[in-house]
């Protein structure tokens, strides 16, 4: 299965994605950094930066800047991780900033969980949350 973020909320498709994973299906997440996190833009950075400053520079736990690798890492959270199925799911799932061209297949658009679907327009793209963070690619 292949899921185009573009425009759509980063914990519904998530969500998604973690369910054919654990089904035993490929997925793999394309445009990685035009996904959406809902919320003012304040409180979403805080946490974020949050997420990123908590722990050990030894120990972790460690969260990403890229904003592939932190989608992927948002999948995780979905998971059974401590779970040999969650374990093997979570190898599944592959994310890509924009369209690698050896991928060819359908492209599964998630409609119902499009940002046009929102009431309240505040949110803020995966793509400025990394470089924020400190991203450079």
């Amino acid at each position: 299965m292949i899921i185009d973020a573009t425009d759509t909320i980063l914990g519904r498709m998530a969500v998604v994605a973690a369910k054919k994973a654990l089904l035993g299906e490929e997925v793999m997440i394309i445009n990685a950094e035009k996904a959406i996190v809902t919320g003012s833009r304040k409180v979403v950075l805080a946490r974020f930066k949050f997420k990123r400053d908590v722990g050990d520079q030894i120990k972790g736990p460690f969260y990403p800047r890229m904003p592939d690798r932190l989608v992927r890492r948002v999948v995780r959270g979905m998971l059974p991780i401590r779970k040999t199925s969650g374990l093997d799911a979570y190898k599944r799932v592959k994310a890509f900033i924009g369209k690698p061209a050896d991928i060819k297949g359908d492209v599964t658009e998630l409609k119902d969980i499009k940002a046009s679907s929102l009431k309240d327009p505040k949110y803020i793209y995966v793509e400025e949350i990394s470089k924020w963070l400190g991203a450079k690619w």
